[in-house]
């Protein structure tokens, strides 16, 4: 029998969007991003915490350069990244026909593992579908980070809710400008 094995990409290309959005304040908020097995939430440690917002930085600066149109930046960011958190793969599975590749060990801190699986689906993202798919939210009031999935890479912002805040704030400037203009041009009468 011949199974097809499958990583998913996307979902650690999402580990590194969800790194970079994280508050990183104590090691609580970090173990809230940290998806299952339950044992990366037990093992985290405050060094963890350490290495995780330096990481965050740069990996911030790999969605800042591919938003920006500076692909190269973007690229050499990765490599630089994939080089301090080097893919180690391995099988994974419970039972026989439900076998599954994961991109790191378990052997390794919390942070190396999961930093390796999010900067590996970040540079086959990068890869896939060229840095312009990287997003910084259109919001200023955000800065969230996002993977542009829409058919015609047209997103600006990291959510509906942030998008709707932004375009509701324009409409009240636009308002508030026009009746601001309408006085300013209004001449009295004497």
């Amino acid at each position: 029998m011949h199974y097809l094995c499958r990583v998913d990409f996307d979902a650690y290309a999402k580990m590194a969007v969800d790194l970079v959005n994280a508050p990183l304040s104590e090691l609580a908020s970090l173990r809230e991003i940290l998806p299952e097995p339950d044992w990366m939430c037990d093992d985290a440690t405050e060094r963890d915490l350490q290495v995780f917002r330096k990481a965050q930085k740069r990996l911030r600066d790999v969605f800042e350069h591919g938003s920006a149109g500076r692909e190269r930046e973007a690229v050499n960011e990765l490599n630089s990244l994939l080089e301090s958190h080097p893919v180690h793969p391995r099988i994974s599975g419970h039972q026989s026909g439900n076998w599954h590749i994961h991109v790191t060990s378990r052997g390794s801190m919390v942070s190396a593992e999961y930093l390796a699986g999010a900067v590996w689906g970040l540079s086959v993202w990068l890869c896939n579908y060229g840095s312009a798919r990287f997003g910084v939210c259109a919001d200023d009031r955000c800065g969230n980070v996002y993977l542009d999935t829409s058919s015609n890479n047209c997103r600006r912002f990291c959510s509906e809710r942030c998008a709707t805040r932004s375009h509701v704030a324009a409409h009240r400037a636009r308002k508030k400008a026009a009746i601001e203009d309408t006085a300013t041009n209004l001449t009295p009468v004497g």
